[in-house]
């Protein structure tokens, strides 16, 4: 075995960044994606949400229109309605609330599985609108409100807006993987 020679450690080791200026690593530098198990379980779930359709009122015509041809919610991956609360993430009250339908509403929500969300769409499932009585109320007394949507009633633009702000919150989420791990 050779000695080798005492180099100080300032002077420039020859080939040490021979990797870092080869120009085929750099045709990689467009092609690689760093990021989180957490963003990418959440971008999965912001594209693939499934509703419940809760029509109670006149804003239930405005969210089947929503899912129609004109406004197609599909682009925003939320197309498929479900009637049962076991396999939808998302449930849009859409309507006035009464006192009779309350534990109902409450029942299908803890049927959903978890995570959950919940979007209130217009003024009568938000504030019990124009029908200000002992009979209805508001849906937030009832389940946590996610979203709340205004208008009497509210046009599809703005359930659609409603549900691209409930996927920028999804999206923000964090700590996902641990509960999909159940270890949060």
């Amino acid at each position: 075995m050779e000695p080798r020679e005492y180099r100080t450690p300032l002077e420039p080791v020859p080939g040490l960044f021979e990797k870092i200026d080869n120009p085929e690593a750099q045709q990689l530098q467009g092609t690689v994606l760093t990021t989180t198990v957490d963003q990418v379980i959440n971008w999965a779930r912001k594209n693939s949400i499934w509703p419940m359709t809760f029509g109670l009122a006149c804003c239930a015509i405005e969210m089947m229109a929503m899912s129609a041809s004109r406004f197609d919610i599909s682009r925003f991956g939320a197309e498929v309605f479900r009637g049962s609360p076991r396999q939808s993430d998302l449930m849009i009250i859409a309507g006035r609330v009464s006192n009779k339908m309350a534990p109902v509403i409450r029942q299908l929500f803890q049927q959903m599985p978890e995570p959950r969300y919940v979007i209130s769409m217009g003024a009568c499932a938000t504030s019990t609108g124009v029908f200000s009585n002992y009979a209805l109320v508001p849906v937030n007394q009832i389940i946590p409100v996610d979203v709340y949507v205004p208008g009497c009633p509210p046009r599809p633009e703005q359930l659609i807006y409603a549900i691209m702000l409930l996927q920028k919150k999804m999206q923000q989420e964090s700590g996902t993987l641990k509960r999909v791990l159940n270890l949060a």
